[in-house]
């Protein structure tokens, strides 16, 4: 219990004054109209319950603190004799529950005034800040005002005051001579005197103007601050509300001043042409205020001021001081200014020119189209056919740097023989960057396939085809398309029409290893034919020859080889071979094997004897043996040219890393009828070429022709892919050797085909006791290194393929030729051995060879010596004659077997 609750002691003991009951209501009633006033001591008994630990103390109810506040003023005022003790235990004692109850309404009162009034709180501290906040943008916008019009008036007072001292002066000057005048009015005349006065008047207007100038010079100079000012202003002065909805003016006014600089290229002289004009015109007025020249005179000294900041030491006076340097400050920012934007527009420049984004103004010239490994041989071969030129244009543009793209062309060990390499950045499937590069003007334009994978490649090619098409002036010349995959060449072709020519060159790799494997030897011959290094196809027409047959055409060139007609007939149409009673009609053009187009040209014809053939036989077929190591995309492509090629009873050993059961499913999904193989059969062996265990289970020594094929898994990365063939290489040349006993005794037991054993050809098949490998390389610097080393008898790589397009690029007519010898069905280039068409120790010519061979319904092409390392196409002295050996071979021109 409280204190206040226990039982008081007796009245004998103490003296109390008990008030009666009209007393205590006259009290309460007097104690509501009394003001209240602080009180000084808290009105909580001294000792109260313990409270729980988790819990706040409890405020003293609020009727216990008004009662004691009001008693004790009462008893101030009137009732001073009374005791509040005895006044509070006996409220306490008749009213115990309804304090409690008081005491818990008083307690949620509390809380919910408490919650209230932090609510309240909140809400006038904010109300408090955006008030300051207002006010404080309002407190500085007024000192800004203030600040200015201080500086207006002060500027004006001083003026003021300089110029009313000088009037003073002035004055005192002129009272001066007028009294001298007075005393002299005799001497002067009236007219005189009118006019002195005249022109103080006018020199008083002057003095008006020049103030007037003066302030009119401050107030402009006053104005863009104060703009600034109030867009600052306005900017602040906006609601919260409304920042994340609008946008503050001051950054509007910024965003136009930036939009106005991007889209016009001209904003930055322009704005700074106004800025020196402005400051010439202030600073004009200015000075035209503080000295005394005309308005004309101080424009010209501004200027001086602007474009020379030194010419403001001569200045006399705190005003033509102040004026002049400030106008000095002014040019020199304008000049720094001018001389950033200078050098900002040359730095510019020399940054396009160097990044290549600057148009090629050329014409008739090549036009190549992205970046690969191929790019280093198309460059040798156009430079060597434009060598007869006196050099050409090469335009290269592609998705690099100017300046690595000239880095690796400089490194390129090779003679361009005056032809220029012109390299820009830039994409092909963009309008802009294509006529940058005068695409319209190119009489060829060459689209290289990108390295890595092959369908993208191709989608790329196409896009690009496209691009090509939308040109608005037209193409001059034609496109010349690489490929990576022959599924792809009928879209190309689709898109593009008859400006397009493609060059697919997976499958002219392919062709060209199943050809050399059959023949080896023949790699170099086409390497000879598709480059410009040697000889090459030409077609051209020759009036001269209308009406002759076309067995005497052939013995008309001394310095070319004809191959062929394209017959205008026929819509242009190229018949390689044709019967040797065809006439030449007018309009057709002859296609020839010359050195170059402008080395040949027909002569008289020729007396030659035909002679006869020395035996008339068909070359047996015999079954031969070949195994693909590696799987390529296309080997459905390559197994049904190896069917049309090879006889009866072939083997075709596959082996690669790809299941058993899936290989059937790509083959037939190529397209491949397995049920249509004629001449071959499938052996299918599993395992991965670059291990030893796998190949050592190959009988590798008995193949007649191993192709090592760049395999698909690996073909999106040249230097893998040729580093995989190259240990496939090695590995098996190794196997072959240790073997090389049993292989001896095959060949000597095993007279493979009709090839005498010192024939050239036999020494291709019997080379080192080992059979032909023939290896395809991706990138032409491994294939240099292979060629060296000798470790494999033929490599064909991808600078076959850019021999192809550089032809192609030249003259579009030739894909039609490449075509025909590439594929299945057609003419086809094949070595002979030379017993087919001489005896031994025969002397003949070699246009009498030619002529023997039109027998046989073939065209000779060159020959190769029994003794040489190299063949011969299109040999000079044509009509001397020479003693040839069994032993050489011819290369001749035929239809396939």
């Amino acid at each position: 219990m409280s204190p206040d609750s226990e039982p008081s002691p007796s009245s004998s003991s103490r003296d109390w004054l008990f008030p009666s009951h009209s007393f205590a209501h006259s009290f309460d009633n007097y104690t509501s109209k009394t003001p209240k006033y602080p009180r000084r001591f808290s009105s909580n008994p001294r000792l109260s319950q313990p409270l729980p630990p988790d819990s706040k103390p409890h405020k003293t109810p609020a009727f216990q603190s008004v009662s004691s506040s009001n008693s004790s003023s009462f008893s101030e005022y009137k009732y001073g004799g009374l005791r509040r003790r005895s006044y509070l235990s006996r409220r306490a004692e008749t009213s115990p529950k309804r304090e409690e109850n008081g005491t818990v309404l008083q307690r949620n009162a509390v809380v919910s005034n408490r919650n209230v009034g932090v609510s309240e709180e909140k809400t006038s501290e904010s109300k408090m800040i955006a008030g300051f906040y207002g006010q404080r943008v309002k407190f500085r916008w007024h000192m800004v005002i203030s600040l200015v019009i201080m500086i207006t008036f002060f500027t004006s007072l001083v003026h003021k005051n300089f110029s009313l001292h000088n009037q003073v002066d002035e004055l005192q000057n002129q009272v001066s001579k007028l009294n001298g005048r007075l005393r002299a009015c005799n001497l002067l005349d009236s007219t005189d005197v009118i006019r002195s006065i005249s022109k103080d008047s006018e020199q008083l207007s002057s003095e008006g103007l020049k103030n007037l100038a003066l302030i009119v010079s401050l107030t402009l100079l006053s104005i863009p601050v104060v703009i600034l000012k109030y867009i600052d202003y306005v900017s602040k002065s906006r609601s919260p509300d409304n920042i994340s909805e609008e946008v503050s003016l001051s950054k509007q006014l910024a965003y136009r001043v930036d939009v106005f600089f991007s889209v016009h290229p001209y904003a930055k002289p322009l704005a700074l042409l106004v800025a020196t004009l402005l400051l010439i015109c202030l600073g004009g007025l200015a000075l035209f205020g503080v000295t005394d020249d005309n308005l004309a005179d101080c424009l010209w000294l501004s200027w001086t001021f602007v474009a020379d900041s030194g010419n403001h030491a001569n200045s006399e006076g705190i005003g033509p001081r102040l004026v002049s340097v400030s106008i000095s400050f002014g040019g020199m920012l304008i000049f720094a200014m001018m001389l950033g934007l200078v050098s900002d527009s040359i730095s510019e420049k020399f940054d396009s020119l160097r990044k290549g984004r600057s148009e090629v103004v050329e014409q008739n010239h090549t036009l190549i189209l992205g970046w690969s490994d191929k790019l280093g041989s198309l460059l040798n071969q156009l430079a060597i056919a434009n060598e007869s030129l006196g050099g050409g244009i090469v335009v290269v543009m592609a998705e690099r740097d100017k300046e690595e793209m000239e880095l690796d062309i400089s490194k390129m060990e090779f003679d361009f023989k005056g032809t220029s390499v012109i390299c820009r950045s830039g994409s092909p499937l963009i309008l802009a960057d294509l006529k940058k590069v005068s695409v319209s003007k190119a009489r060829a334009i060459i689209v290289l396939a990108e390295d890595g994978n092959a369908d993208q490649s191709d989608a790329r090619a196409l896009r690009t085809v496209l691009s090509l098409t939308g040109v608005k002036e037209g193409l001059r010349g034609h496109i010349v398309v690489e490929l990576s995959d022959l599924d792809n060449e009928v879209l190309v072709k689709l898109v593009g029409g008859d400006l397009v020519q493609t060059v697919v060159a997976h499958d002219v790799i392919g062709r060209l290893m199943i050809q050399c494997a059959r023949q080896p030897g023949l790699a170099q011959i086409w390497e000879d034919i598709l480059g410009f290094e040697n000889c090459e196809f030409y077609i051209k027409r020759w009036p001269t020859l209308d009406g002759m047959p076309f067995e005497d055409a052939l013995i008309s060139f001394p310095d070319a080889i004809p191959c062929g007609v394209k017959v205008a007939s026929c819509g242009g149409k190229i018949i390689m071979n044709p019967d040797d009673s065809y006439i030449l009609q007018e309009g057709d053009e002859i296609l020839v094997i010359a050195e170059d187009d402008d080395s040949y040209a027909p002569a008289e014809l020729p007396m030659v004897r035909r002679g006869n053939l020395p035996k008339d036989f068909i070359l047996p077929k015999s079954a031969e043996k070949i195994l693909f190591c590696g799987w390529r995309r296309d080997m459905e492509d390559m197994i049904m040219v190896l069917d049309a090629f090879l006889a009866p009873g072939s083997e075709l050993w596959m082996f690669n890393d790809v299941p058993e059961n899936d290989r059937e499913k790509k083959l037939i999904d190529g397209g491949l009828d397995l049920s249509r193989l004629m001449n071959i059969s499938l052996v299918n062996r599993e395992g991965n070429a670059v291990i030893r265990r796998h190949l050592e289970s190959l009988p590798l020594e008995s193949f007649d022709s191993i192709l090592i094929l760049a395999d698909e898994s690996v073909e999106d990365s040249a230097i893998q892919a040729d580093s995989r063939s190259l240990a496939t290489l090695l590995l098996i040349r190794d196997i072959q050797a240790k073997r090389l006993p049993y292989r001896e005794a095959r060949v000597s037991q095993v007279h493979r085909g009709s090839f005498s054993q010192g024939s050239w050809i036999g020494e291709m098949q019997q080379a080192s006791d080992k059979s032909v490998i023939i290896s395809e390389i991706l990138d032409p610097r491994t294939k240099n290194l292979l060629s060296m080393s000798k470790i494999s008898d033929y490599v064909l790589s991808n600078e076959l393929v850019s021999m192809a397009l550089a032809m192609v690029a030249e003259d579009r007519q030739i894909n039609d030729v490449l075509e025909e010898l590439f594929a299945e069905e057609g003419n086809e280039l094949h070595i002979r051995q030379a017993d087919l068409y001489l005896r031994k120790g025969e002397e003949l010519s070699f246009l009498e060879v030619i002529l023997r061979a039109r027998q046989r319904r073939e065209i000779v092409i060159g020959y190769r010596s029994a003794n040489a390392e190299r063949a011969v196409i299109n040999p000079p002295l044509k009509s001397e004659k020479r003693r040839w050996s069994l032993q050489d071979v011819f290369v001749v021109i035929a239809e396939k077997e």
